[in-house]
């Protein structure tokens, strides 16, 4: 039973093994039976999770586009142009 057994600091190694890359069927059972008695890596994971869903809404919202109108175009080229004299 002790091999199940792992700590804190080895919990959230493997917390966030688990959201990059995944995990081992045991290190999954040993991350289950750790997060079931702690409350502090229950929390950890919780806002783990929570963090990873914001960045992944994040990079899937379009930045911001700036919609170029004619006469932006204009004066940049006309500003190209005299830079370049």
């Amino acid at each position: 039973m002790n091999i199940l057994m792992i700590s804190c600091a080895k919990a959230t190694e493997l917390i966030e093994k688990r959201n990059a890359s995944g995990l081992s069927a045991m290190e999954k059972v040993k991350l289950r039976i750790h997060t079931a008695m702690c409350d502090a890596c229950r929390r950890y994971r919780g806002q783990s999770e929570f963090i990873d869903a914001i960045l992944e809404n994040k990079l899937r919202q379009p930045v911001g586009k700036v919609e170029v109108t004619e006469e932006m175009a204009k004066s940049l080229a006309e500003s190209i142009r005299n830079k370049l004299k």
